[in-house]
C-alpha cells in the first residue's frame, strides 16, 4: 500500500514513515505543511494519506481543509486524520475516511488495521473515542431506546466494522446482526436514502451528540 504522511513534527513524521516501512507499507512522500501535502498526493498518488489536523501556519484546521480537498479532488485516495476534530470530513466523505487519536499511532496494530480498512473503502473511527462517547452522560433521545446489545453493535459500527466483523466479535448469527442493525436504524429514524450511507448516518447521529 502506498502512503503519504503529513505532520509538522519532523521526528514524528519520519518515525512514522520508518514504522510503516517496517510494516510493509510504501511511503511515497512526507509533508510538513498542508500545501506540501497536496503536492505530495498529486505527485505520489498514494492509496491513503495520513494527515494531522493542526498544521502550519496557524495550526488550527489546515490539515482538515487539505484532507477534505484530497477527498474531493482524489476520491480514490483514502484519508486517515490524526485528531479529535474530524467530524466535518466524516460527514462529507464517509467512505475511505477515518480518524485516530494522535497518541494512538504508536500502536502499530491499530494503525495498520485502520489503514487497510480505509483502503478497502470503510469509515474508521478510533475505538477509544467510541468507547468514551458511549460512556459519557447525555440528554435523553432516540439513542436511549437502544438495548445494551444494540449499543454494542452501534459501537462496532462506529469503529467501521461490517456485519460480518460484528458477527465475529459478538459471536452472533448473520441474521441476528442484520436484525440489530435494522432496529438501530429504525429507532434512530434513519430511513432509506439513495444519496447517503445509512450506517454512517447512524454513527454520526451518535458522535454529534
Amino acid at each position: 500500500m502506498r502512503v503519504v504522511i503529513a505532520d509538522d513534527e519532523t521526528l514524528l513524521r519520519e518515525g512514522l514513515a520508518r514504522l510503516l516501512d517496517d510494516s510493509g507499507f510504501r511511503v511515497v512522500g512526507t509533508a510538513g505543511t498542508a500545501e506540501e501535502l497536496l503536492r505530495r498526493v498529486e505527485l505520489g498518488r498514494p492509496d491513503v494519506a495520513i494527515v494531522d489536523i493542526r498544521m502550519p501556519p496557524t495550526k488550527t484546521d489546515e490539515g482538515l481543509v487539505a484532507a477534505r480537498e484530497i477527498r474531493r479532488a482524489h476520491p480514490s485516495v483514502g484519508v486517515l486524520v490524526l485528531s479529535h476534530y474530524a467530524m466535518r470530513l466524516l460527514e462529507e466523505h464517509s467512505e475511505r475516511s477515518g480518524y485516530l487519536l494522535k497518541d494512538r499511532i504508536s500502536d502499530v496494530a491499530v494503525l495498520v488495521d485502520a489503514l487497510h480498512r480505509i483502503d478497502e473503502g470503510e469509515c474508521v473511527v478510533d475505538p477509544t473515542i467510541v468507547s468514551r462517547l458511549l460512556k459519557r452522560p447525555r440528554e435523553e433521545g432516540p439513542l436511549d431506546e437502544l438495548t445494551d446489545r444494540e449499543v454494542e453493535v452501534l459501537a462496532l459500527m462506529a469503529e467501521g466494522h461490517s456485519n460480518e466483523g460484528i458477527r465475529k466479535r459478538l459471536v452472533l448469527s448473520p441474521k441476528t446482526v442484520e436484525t440489530h442493525v435494522r432496529h438501530i436504524l429504525s429507532k434512530l429514524e434513519i430511513g432509506e436514502a439513495p444519496d447517503h450511507h445509512r450506517r454512517v448516518l447512524a454513527v454520526l447521529a451518535y458522535l454529534r451528540r
